[in-house]
């Protein structure tokens, strides 16, 4: 059950202050996905190593969400920044000083990592300070636009950046994005911590997967991430195989993060007439249809517009997938279950690179977009699912 809070929701400016400090954060991230495999493919690597080195972005957050989740449940917000900001602003720095394939597998780890570990303190915050299901949907809207604007921002930043001034250029960006996160959150005010129920024994976090709901929304969320993770992964490897530019790339993945922006900031205003499990359902079918057409785009303009439709879809589920997530959590276990999902959705991201370039290498890239379509259009029916038997 979701708590109502007394104090009402945050002030739209302290909201604001925590969307700034997620976007510098994830742009550093964003940016560390694009030119570590554009360093490494010109360095003469193969997709299977690209694969590798997407993957590791994830694998630090498989082991860190769960145990960052409990640190967050008892420390709140600001402390579990912290250690995240420092850790992403090393991994850029890293990279900028030892530029090859060893340190950017260190620096994917340590910016992947300080990432996810910011975003489950992040959402914790707001899911916390709404009062309705109706709010949770505005402030998660709002909140999601921190990763579609720094997905925009770091990947073009980072090609514009590549193109005229080198690798190193970018890399120092990456190494400073994650300082004005600090200076942004720095002066939120924590919420009350969430008082313990009086005779509550132990938990366990295997617990909360035992409400149907709750699997359901894990494989859902799965499936959407696994969309995400496939485009990030190919369209680097097209643009590569195509000729084009760093910056031309760049803005493909660019353009999607824009149209994911876009619906986003359309969202807060239909939250009161949006349906979860309705919204969720309708973007699996139009992301499966995209991902049919995808290979056949050969130049950079259809590719763009097919990022833009796949932004549209893809970027109006994390609101409703973390409003719903909220509402059948308990409060004092929202952390606990945000790590659950973000350990989910990376141990995938783990392995789906990987198998992403494999497939890649054999059978081409192609065939890995029409079988995630597949997949994600499979599952439509588990989001449809999600549908509350009982009104809310």
């Amino acid at each position: 059950m979701m708590a109502v809070h007394d104090a009402g929701p945050a002030p739209r400016f302290a909201l604001a202050r925590l969307i700034a400090g997620h976007i510098c954060l994830h742009a550093c991230m964003a940016g560390m996905r694009m030119a570590a495999p554009l360093l490494a493919l010109r360095e003469g690597f193969s997709a299977l190593a690209v694969g590798f080195l997407l993957a590791l972005f994830a694998l630090t957050q498989v082991f860190l969400a769960l145990p960052a989740g409990r640190y967050v449940d008892r420390h709140g917000l600001k402390r579990p920044v912290g250690w995240a900001v420092l850790a992403a602003a090393c991994g850029g720095a890293l990279a900028l000083v030892f530029p090859v394939f060893p340190v950017l597998c260190l620096s994917a780890l340590m910016t992947g990592g300080a990432t996810g570990v910011s975003s489950i303190a992040l959402q914790r915050h707001v899911g916390r300070a709404a009062q309705n299901a109706t709010e949770l949907k505005k402030v998660f809207s709002w909140l999601s636009l921190g990763p579609a604007i720094s997905n925009f921002i770091g990947p073009l930043a980072t090609g514009l950046l590549i193109d005229h001034s080198g690798f190193r250029a970018a890399f120092a960006m990456m190494a400073l994005l994650p300082l004005a996160t600090w200076f942004w959150v720095r002066a939120t005010q924590e919420l009350a911590p969430v008082v313990a129920v009086p005779g509550a024994g132990a938990t366990r976090t295997w617990d909360l997967m035992r409400e149907p709901l709750m699997r359901r929304l894990m494989l859902v969320n799965w499936l959407l991430s696994s969309c995400w993770d496939v485009h990030t992964f190919v369209v680097p490897v097209l643009g590569h195989e195509r000729g084009f530019s760093a910056s031309v790339i760049g803005m493909i993945l660019g353009s999607f993060a824009a149209a994911a922006t876009v619906v986003r900031l359309l969202m807060p205003a239909l939250a009161a007439h949006l349906r979860e499990w309705i919204v969720v359902t309708l973007a699996m079918l139009m992301t499966a249809m995209v991902f049919v057409v995808y290979p056949f785009m050969q130049s950079a303009l259809t590719m763009g517009v097919c990022s833009v439709l796949l932004g549209l879809a893809l970027g109006s589920v994390q609101p409703m997938i973390m409003s719903t997530l909220h509402q059948i959590t308990p409060e004092a276990r929202h952390g606990e279950a945000l790590g659950l999902r973000l350990m989910a959705i990376n141990g995938s991201s783990v392995l789906m690179p990987l198998l992403f370039g494999t497939v890649g290498a054999v059978v081409g890239v192609s065939v890995v977009f029409w079988a995630v379509g597949l997949a994600v259009g499979s599952g439509a029916r588990q989001a449809w699912l999600l549908r509350p038997q009982t009104p809310h």
